[in-house]
């Protein structure tokens, strides 16, 4: 998923990053100012022939709307760097309605980590189920398609403080694992 012009060691190892120019002015944003929410119809198309969707269809939904919300924040391009801690928890079936719910946790320089939400609503009974979760990381890119610093969070509530933190802890972890390899 990585461009042509941008490397995963580039984007996790330049931790010192200085602002420049092309975000300087950008003032801290709370969480809430980038959430997004798709809604997207679940079609024959999108599934096997037993009617269960695939689960590379509900990955590719959910890497687009933790993009939304990743530029949202930057206001620059972004690229999505890793998708982890994936769990599909129930099936989405054809005619289910998916909600894709992403919230921003946590950013260190140019990387934003994005958590996302997805929970199938079968129309006939509006009954809403959580059948995926998932942890994508992306990081800001620049016109010349570097790496470039992303606004700071601004912890408003409890809510946004934990996830921030859980969201650090994740990020040290992830940079210790691809330092084993």
């Amino acid at each position: 998923m990585l461009t042509d012009h941008i490397k995963l060691d580039e984007c996790m190892d330049n931790l010192e990053i200085k602002m420049t120019s092309e975000n300087s002015n950008v003032p801290e944003k709370s969480p809430s100012e980038s959430h997004a929410e798709v809604i997207v119809r679940m079609f024959p198309s999108d599934a096997n022939p037993a009617g269960n969707v695939f689960g590379g269809e509900i990955l590719k939904n959910i890497d687009m709307v933790a993009g939304i919300v990743a530029q949202r924040h930057s206001q620059s391009n972004a690229v999505t760097v890793s998708l982890d801690s994936v769990n599909f928890l129930k099936p989405v079936f054809v005619g289910n309605v998916l909600f894709l719910n992403a919230r921003i946790n946590y950013v260190h320089n140019s990387s934003m980590e994005i958590e996302v939400k997805a929970e199938a609503e079968n129309i006939v009974t509006g009954i809403r189920t959580i059948t995926a979760t998932a942890f994508v990381t992306f990081v800001a890119l620049g016109k010349n398609s570097k790496p470039i610093p992303v606004p700071n969070l601004s912890l408003k509530t409890d809510e946004d403080r934990v996830k921030f933190e859980e969201g650090k802890s994740r990020m040290e972890t992830r940079l210790k694992n691809r330092q084993k390899k």
